[in-house]
């Protein structure tokens, strides 16, 4: 069982493809798009509809709860709206997001996927905040990540010896949103600081912002007890092509 995701947009196109490109990296997790306005029988327009965001709670429910993600503000008055009309037992066990609609829809799938509880689902939608400047990146991040060399780094020798390696990506689409799940998952639950060319490994929305293609090196450094078998970990999958064709 898995906590579920509604997804609440104006458009029914874009619902539909954040479910999409959720769904790539948690294959089990129950996604519902309940984006876009209409009575049904006709074609979607722009706006939010109260049946279609009612319907997405339902399928997701049956699990161990529901988080909504929301685009823009009526959509969250729309949700709020049905929250109101839930029964007390359904309500207790859905949450509604304060997240940016697609980085906060990947990072819950990707928790949702690994069995979080619905809380920690909802902490890592809220969380999931990407910055383009390396020294607004904490704590996202390393702290020697976001800004090396700057006052207030933690010296390396406290952390014990630097673990590397490098590896050239063989596989077609390179380190695209699935690669990045798996990557950011399975260093998850390793004791270990790990940065992938300079973000943090534990994160897939830093991961997939290198936007690295078939071809470019991917090369990790990893301090802790678990150093060794993270970098050990990210070179197998590498070297695998992560299973996809070359």
């Amino acid at each position: 069982m898995t906590v579920g995701l509604v997804i609440v947009s104006h458009s029914q196109k874009i619902a539909e493809g954040v479910v999409e490109l959720a769904a790539q990296m948690a294959p089990d997790v129950v996604l519902a798009a309940a984006g876009g306005a209409g009575d049904g029988d006709g074609p979607s327009r722009i706006g939010t509809s109260f049946e279609r965001v009612q319907a997405g709670i339902e399928q997701a429910s049956g699990g161990d709860g529901v988080v909504i993600l929301t685009d823009l503000g009526s959509a969250v008055m729309t949700a709020e709206m049905v929250l109101e009309f839930l029964e007390p037992e359904v309500r207790s066990a859905v949450r509604l997001a304060e997240a940016a609609l697609v980085e906060g829809a990947v990072a819950a799938a990707v928790q949702a996927q690994g069995g979080a509880t619905l809380d920690d689902v909802l902490r890592a939608a809220d969380g999931a905040v990407v910055s383009i400047r390396a020294e607004e990146l904490e704590p996202f991040v390393t702290h020697a990540a976001a800004a090396p060399g700057q006052a207030g780094a933690a010296p390396a020798q406290e952390a014990g010896p630097v673990v590397s390696g490098s590896w050239v990506l063989p596989n077609q689409m390179g380190l695209h949103a699935r690669p990045a799940a798996a990557l950011a998952t399975g260093l998850t639950d390793l004791d270990a600081e790990v940065t992938v060319n300079g973000v943090d490994g534990k994160s897939v929305m830093l991961l997939m912002t290198l936007g690295l293609g078939q071809g470019r090196t991917v090369t990790v450094e990893a301090t802790g007890p678990d150093a060794q078998a993270a970098v050990d970990f990210v070179g197998q999958a590498v070297e695998s092509g992560f299973g996809e064709p070359s």
